[in-house]
Formats: structure tokens, C-alpha cells, sequence
């Protein structure tokens, strides 16, 4: 099984970063293949119109498509800006979109967030999930956000061991029931 990881922030040190990097380990862990796309490497322009229709999708956008193509999979963690969905994030989504054949029609996909707040960035998934699941993602209904994420997380775990447990078992699930579905296809 491969996965993609994509974290929504541009931040180096960001906790949804530090988050994905956690839930990588448990896939990893449980034998899954782990494709790590980082946002300010991608360099995916804004979407502009124009420039699809001169010219069609940009490089950047045609080789993230590739990469989800390539995938069975996508683990996204992603802050919440507010209430809904960060920009870098948007605009890959966007971009994708507009790929033909689109990559993202069917594939599985888990959600995650961190934030300083005491919703851990929650709002923004169900933001997030509405275009995931318009382009034909499978959203998992299992959502893990992190409150007060920069006293929840510390060397590259999550502190509160009911919490760690939490994540873990849902990434482990994720992984397996995704596994499952490929076998059966």
C-alpha cells in the first residue's frame, strides 16, 4: 500500500507537520509505503484560468497529479485557518482538479489536524472533507485533531498516552481497512 502524505501548512515547524510525521510512523509501522509531498517543494502556483487555458495544467500540478496517481492512498493533516481550509491546500486540490483523468477519484483518504485551540483545527477538516469528497475521495469518518497542540506534542509524540493510543489505533484501522479494500479489487 502507498501512501501520500501532505501536510497543509508551509510552516517548517509546524504541529500538523509534526502530526503527519507521527501517523507516517504508524503506517510505516504497519507496512505501508509512505510518499512525504511537502508544500513549499511542490511550488504549485495559484490556479489561474488563463493560464490552464493557454498553456493547461502547470508543471507543479502535473507532477503532484502523478504522485497522487501513483498512490493508493492520502493522509492529510492540515490546520484550520479560519474555520476552513489553508490556501496552499486549497489550491493543490484545485489544481488537481482540473488534471485529466483527475487523480483523486477514488482514493482513500484520513484527515488529521493540530492546533494551539481547543478544537485542534476540527472545523477546518469538515471544511476540508467537502471538496475531498466532491472529487470522489473516500473520507474516512474518523477525523483526529490535536487541541492545544503545543502542549499536547513533545519529541515527536503525543504526550497524553490516551490520546497517542487514539491516533495510533485509527491510523492502524485506516491502514488495514484500506489494505483490505485494495486486496478485494
Amino acid at each position: 500500500m502507498k501512501i501520500l502524505a501532505l501536510a497543509g501548512s508551509m510552516r517548517t515547524d509546524s504541529f500538523n507537520r509534526k502530526l503527519l510525521a507521527i501517523a507516517v510512523a504508524i503506517a510505516e509501522r504497519e507496512g505501508a509505503t509512505v510518499d512525504r509531498a511537502d508544500p513549499r517543494v511542490l511550488d504549485i502556483p495559484l490556479y489561474d484560468g488563463d493560464v490552464e487555458a493557454a498553456s493547461g495544467p502547470p508543471a507543479a500540478a502535473l507532477a503532484l497529479a502523478a504522485r497522487v496517481a501513483a498512490a493508493d492512498a492520502l493522509l492529510i493533516a492540515s490546520p484550520e485557518y479560519n474555520y476552513s481550509v489553508p490556501g496552499v491546500l486549497k489550491n493543490a486540490i484545485d489544481q488537481l482538479s482540473r488534471v485529466k483523468p483527475m487523480p483523486l477519484r477514488g482514493k482513500r483518504a484520513l484527515l488529521l489536524s493540530a492546533s494551539l485551540s481547543l478544537v485542534g483545527g476540527n472545523r477546518g477538516l469538515w471544511a476540508l472533507r467537502v471538496p475531498l469528497e466532491a472529487l470522489g475521495v473516500h473520507v474516512s469518518p474518523d477525523m483526529f485533531s490535536l487541541a492545544s497542540a503545543h502542549e499536547a506534542m513533545a519529541d515527536g509524540a503525543v504526550k497524553d498516552p490516551l490520546l497517542a493510543k487514539l491516533l495510533d489505533g485509527m491510523v492502524v484501522r485506516w491502514v488495514a481497512e484500506t489494505k483490505k479494500l485494495l486486496a478485494g479489487s
